[in-house]
Order: structure tokens, then sequence, then C-alpha cells
């Protein structure tokens, strides 16, 4: 079997899928992620991440931290129906608006959930309590 040869690294170029995509802006992203509602209405999953992010690499924040520069944060939201991944980041001064609009679409978008099947405990301790509170009135009157 002939050796492997080692991979020329210096010709790397990337290809179509492998390429960054650049964030969207919080318009865009959030039609989009409506859009991702929508398609996975009947069946699917979407699934959102939000994190905190300088969008620096660790060598420039240490750098910032020893030259007593103030980092802005911001903030990293992903979204992903398994087929298409969309992003996008949010500063602080656009938080509040972003936050509520995106509450708008989340509510709007949640009809498909289960209803949550209550405990029976819950139900006989309520009826317990129903029941004595009955036997008290009587007994008062």
């Amino acid at each position: 079997m002939p050796p492997v040869q080692p991979r020329n690294r210096t010709s790397f170029a990337p290809t179509p899928s492998s390429s960054v995509k650049t964030p969207l802006n919080s318009d865009s992203f959030l039609n989009e992620l409506t859009a991702m509602f929508e398609r996975s209405a009947e069946k699917g999953s979407v699934w959102v991440t939000l994190k905190r992010s300088s969008m620096k690499s660790k060598v420039h924040k240490n750098k910032m931290n020893t030259a007593g520069e103030a980092i802005d944060y911001r903030c990293l939201i992903r979204a992903t129906d398994g087929k298409k991944k969309i992003s996008t980041t949010v500063g602080p001064k656009e938080h509040q608006r972003f936050q509520a609009s995106y509450a708008t679409i989340l509510k709007a978008h949640m009809t498909s959930l289960k209803k949550r099947e209550r405990k029976d405990k819950r139900k006989a301790a309520d009826s317990e309590k129903k029941g004595e509170a009955s036997k008290k009135m009587a007994a008062s009157k």
C-alpha cells in the first residue's frame, strides 16, 4: 500500500456549502423565523438558541481586557428547522423591540402544542379542600 500523502493546506478553497453565512438583520430574521414556523406547523420542529456573544475571538477579547477597553456584548440568536439555518445578532439598544416581536411570533405559532395533562393527585387534593370547606360552612350555620 503506498504511503498517504499529506494534504496541501495552502490551496484550500471553501465550497459554497461550507462557507460562513453572515447574520441576517433582525427584521429579516423574524420574517424567516415566521416562515420556518409555518413550514413546520403540521409536522416538524424549530430550534431557537440564544447566547451572549462579543463576536470577537478570545485573543482579541483578552487584548481588550488588558488594555482596559469595554467589550460590547450582543445577543446571538440562531434558529433551525433541520433543513435551513438562520442567525442574527441583537445589540442592547434594539433588544426590547426585538424581544417584543419575537414573543409575538412565538405566541402566534404555539397553537399546535399539546395541552398538559394534570396529575390526579392535584385534582384529589382540590376536591378534598372543597369538601372540608363546605363542612366548615355547614357547621358554622
